[in-house]
């Protein structure tokens, strides 16, 4: 069962909650797909690491071929291509790696080279399958680092759970769209409001069933508590404004394995979680 934890901007907490979550679902995977600030691994400190470089195809120009017709340059909707001083010209950077240009081209003048874009790792902490994806700076796209993590499938009995990227663009939607249950993490703020409405437009649209966990919860009123009311948003759990939890968080430690008031609190969660995720399951099969 597939698990994904995303929220509408970074520093919500998914990371907490993921890490937490697998951590306490002993033998899981977690899969770290924000590619471009992966650190779940900075928690869970897996052991035994392997790597592997993830690479796309971009276009080759071979410019004695090219007799200038521009057909490619005219397609390309990224403006990838341009031909200045009679001379066609590619701009690996912002290359999304359609191959539409070397379909269009009518004298084969171009070809296809590999382009290393980033890496992936796995590795294992105590009983949980780490994969961490990261993409090399610059780069126009994390998606075939995400593909790639999640196409190694555990098997279907374990729990994994999908640390999202941040927002509600392209690499997120590619990240949740297999997921058999997304949890939405979200602050106690206005600000948090309009990121939570974010993600929940977005499992609304990739019709993803969903429930949200209330993070830095303070005894005042919390307003994304007041938006899930409003608009019937599962509640799956609140985590508290609690100096300890923060402290453990930013030394990058497993709260659970510190502290057995936490490992209660992500136990329950982690319990009402998979409850509504087979509900859910069970419902649309």
């Amino acid at each position: 069962m597939k698990i994904a934890v995303l929220s509408g901007k970074g520093g919500t907490g998914k990371t907490l909650v993921s890490v937490n979550l697998a951590a306490t679902a002993k033998t899981s995977t977690y899969i770290d797909c924000d590619v471009e600030e992966p650190n779940g691994h900075l928690f869970l400190k897996p052991e035994g690491v392997q790597e592997g470089k993830i690479s796309v195809k971009i276009p080759k120009v071979n410019n004695e071929l090219c007799n200038g017709c521009r057909k490619c340059v005219d397609f390309c909707k990224f403006n990838a291509l341009a031909y200045i001083k009679n001379k066609l010209i590619v701009f690996d950077d912002v290359c999304h790696s359609c191959g539409g240009c070397i379909l269009v081209c009518p004298e084969k003048a171009l070809t296809e080279k590999e382009k290393v874009i980033g890496k992936v790792q796995k590795g294992v902490s105590g009983e949980v399958t780490v994969w961490t994806g990261i993409l090399n700076t610059g780069e126009a796209t994390g998606i075939p680092i995400i593909k790639k993590l999640l196409a190694n499938n555990p098997p279907a009995e374990q729990l994994t759970f999908i640390d999202c990227p941040p927002g509600s663009v392209c690499i997120v939607m590619e990240s949740i769209k297999d997921a058999d249950y997304c949890v939405l993490v979200a602050e106690p703020t206005l600000f948090g409001v309009h990121n939570l409405n974010m993600v929940y437009e977005l499992v609304k649209l990739l019709n993803r069933p969903f429930g949200v966990v209330l993070n830095k919860c303070l005894e005042e009123e919390n307003p994304a508590e007041k938006f899930c009311l409003e608009k019937n948003i599962k509640i799956l759990g609140r985590i508290p404004f609690d100096n300890d939890l923060g402290r453990l968080n930013s030394n990058a430690e497993i709260a659970v394995n510190k502290n057995e008031k936490y490992r209660e609190l992500f136990s329950s969660l982690l319990d009402t979680v998979t409850k509504e995720a087979q509900h859910e399951t069970t419902t649309n099969s």
